[in-house]
This record gives C-alpha cells, structure tokens and sequence, in this order.
C-alpha cells in the first residue's frame, strides 16, 4: 500500500487527523487553512482526486470533500510515528480496575474503564474456560432434585452450573464426593479432568464402588460442554451508536445491535488476536465480520509467564483516536499481565 509523493501523504494523514476530530468530510479549503503546506486548495484539490482514484478516499455527495476509506486508516496506522503517552488520571483509573478481589470483577471494571476514558466500547476476553487450572469444586443443594457446582480456578476464576438430577440431592453424600473429585482434579484443566474421570471410571467398573460411582457420575454432568464456555465482557456499546456515524442510520445502529448481543461473531475477531503478543488493530472491513464494518478494534493479549490467557480491547468507529487508544490498550495489557 504505497502512496507516490511526500506531498500526498502529507495531505491524507491531515485528512485522517481531521476528519477523526470531526466526523465531517474534508475539504481542501479546510486543509489548506488548517496546516501550513505551502500549497493552494486548488493543488491539494487535485492531490485529494488522485488520492480518490486510489481508493484511498470517498467523497459522498458532489458538493462535499471527502472522508478517508478503510484503506487510508491502514495507511494512517501503519505510518504512526508519535503516540500518546496516558494521562496519570486514565493510568490511576486502569489501576484501581486490578484491585478487586476477584478474577471477574477485575475484568468487568476494566472494561468499564476503557470505555470511559475512550468514549468507545471496552472489551474483555477469557477464551475456552476448559483451559484454566482446577483449585476446587464444591456441590451446593438447589432444591430436591438439583445442585449447583462451584468450579474455582488456581487464577480465583469461578464457573457455575445447575445439575438436575434424576433422584434427590439430599440422599447424596455431597461431602465426600467433592473430596474425592477434589483429590482427582486439583491441578488439572477441565479438558484434563474429562480424561482422568474416564480413566477413573474404569477402576470404579472393575472395583465397584457405589460412592465413587456416584460422584464420577456428577463428574461427566460436570464437565459436560457447558462449563466450557468462552467468556466475554463488552461494556459501553452506548458510546459507539451515539457516534456521528451511527446515530442517525436506525437500520444501521438496529444491525450493530444485534451483532453485539451475538457473541460468537465478537469471537471470530478476538480469537485472531490470541495468536501472538502485541498490539492487533482490526480496521472496519478488515474483521472479515460483515456486520462490524465501519468499526474497528484496537486488542492486546494479556499473559501469565509468557502464555496468553486472554485478550482486550476498545472497539470504536474505524475514525477513532488511534494514537491514544493504542497506548491505552497496551498499557492496560501489561497492568493484566502483572495481577495474573
């Protein structure tokens, strides 16, 4: 993605910058007054066609300047030389998120908080649950035919499920039979723990042990898919369809809307930045997720020891503030990073 000339570059990324501030399309009278070039508006009008024909700008009506493509912001990010530093106040904020006891409200006050100091949608991703590490499990009584299983990981992570039984919970000895999957699980992941209690079902078959038989039948119940789940945090969306872009296009905000409540196309994109370390910036069509298009997403991996555990971001219109929420996002990656 080459663009000829120091002047056309010159001109795009003055018209990223402004049109980021204002979410109005750029004339060349605007660019021509508003930065010291040297050239006339006629000069910078006939760069602003080249530029066009490159496909690195659109102009939406005849009478209008023009608003930069997915393919300027590309450019634009790319060539990103001065970042900015976070403000004391932003960094304070991100570091009382990490101070709540648990694992959960850790990642959903930072979320909020990345929504706020960005005035875009603040995004935590734990993927596949089956792969966290295994502290305890308890049983606890519903009702007459139910329980609920507490799973804590090594990480203070909590999962939760109902089990409905086929007989009453009470006439279980719920005690022992979390001590005896307490001693086979410890330290194992939940895919781990599928393996073991199958192994353990075979010495139960051959031995025969009502109670142990017992409790590796809630141990297949237990660990059955649904304790797998991905979990994901998504705050702030309220900020992206009060957005300029957004806010006047019903059909538009009705399409983001029902996107964002379907988690598996967030997902699709999340999953991509847990590949490597770093920064991953996904702009508007580039998610290769239709319904995003016109939004782009700033993400980091956050790790433990060098393996990524998750990821997070801020996901906003492709116009937003690159060169502050960068900083931001991998800022608040290495605070992650250091609590886990």
């Amino acid at each position: 993605m080459t663009i000829s000339g120091d002047r056309a570059k010159k001109i795009l990324n003055a018209i990223v910058q402004d049109y980021i501030h204002t979410a109005e399309p750029v004339s060349s009278k605007a660019i021509a007054t508003k930065y010291a070039f040297g050239l006339s508006s006629a000069t910078i009008r006939n760069i602003m066609a080249e530029l066009e024909n490159d496909g690195y700008l659109m102009q939406p009506h005849t009478s209008a300047g023009r608003i930069p493509t997915d393919k300027s912001f590309r450019f634009y990010v790319n060539s990103l030389s001065e970042l900015e530093e976070p403000l004391e106040g932003d960094k304070d904020l991100l570091r009382k998120s990490c101070e709540k006891v648990n694992i959960e409200g850790i990642l959903l006050d930072t979320a909020k908080s990345l929504s706020t100091i960005t005035s875009c949608a603040g995004l935590m991703f734990i993927p596949r649950k089956e792969s966290f590490v295994i502290k305890h499990i308890s049983f606890l009584p519903m009702d007459k035919t139910s329980l609920m299983v507490v799973i804590v990981s090594s990480l203070g992570m909590v999962q939760t499920r109902i089990i409905r039984l086929g007989t009453e919970a009470g006439k279980l000895n719920l005690e022992s039979i979390s001590n005896y999957l307490n001693s086979i699980a410890e330290g194992l992941t939940i895919r781990e723990l599928r393996a073991k209690i199958v192994e353990e079902m075979q010495k139960v078959k051959n031995l025969y042990d009502e109670l142990l038989a017992g409790a590796l039948k809630l141990g297949v119940i237990m660990v059955e898919d649904g304790m797998a789940e991905n979990e994901l945090y998504v705050e702030g969306k309220v900020n992206i369809f009060d957005q300029p872009e957004f806010r006047d296009d019903f059909e538009r905000m009705k399409n983001l809307f029902s996107a964002f409540e379907e988690k598996s196309l967030l997902i699709k994109i999340l999953d991509k930045s847990m590949e490597e370390s770093g920064i991953h910036i996904y702009l508007g069509s580039e998610s290769m997720v239709r319904e995003f298009e016109g939004l782009s997403f700033v993400t980091a991996p956050y790790m433990r020891d060098g393996e990524i555990l998750g990821t997070l971001g801020v996901i906003g219109p492709v116009r937003m503030n690159y060169s502050r929420i960068i900083p931001l996002v991998d800022y608040t990656a290495g605070l992650l990073s250091k609590v886990f």
